[in-house]
């Protein structure tokens, strides 16, 4: 790894503060250290030659089951609303959310 894409103690400050995380001042340049590495191990991944390597979409070879669309009876519109709390005009009446002025029945 080249010293322009080392990581900093800077960035070791940012990313602790993005994390809402706090790393004891004396420690920062330790993490830096750590995270370099870390990195560095990763990259070890760019020498490899995958050309004749095909892409992984999942690592296991499944497919989603599927079933066939069919259309079936669905419950009414009475049926629905039997379990409703409460319901007016064949809708779902709920509390309302957003505060407001409320409008004349």
């Amino acid at each position: 790894m080249s010293e322009n894409n080392k990581i900093t103690k800077l960035e070791v400050e940012r990313l602790a503060k993005l994390a809402r995380i706090e790393i004891p001042k004396g420690e920062t340049e330790k993490y830096a250290e750590q995270l370099n590495k870390i990195v560095e191990f990763v990259s070890q991944l760019d020498e490899l030659d995958l050309t004749e390597v095909e892409p992984l979409y999942h690592v296991l070879e499944q497919q989603n089951p599927g079933r066939e669309d069919v259309v079936k009876e669905s419950l009414s519109h009475t049926d629905l609303l039997e379990n409703a709390p409460d319901s007016k005009d064949l809708l779902f009446k709920v509390p309302p959310v957003i505060k407001g002025k409320k409008k004349s029945k």
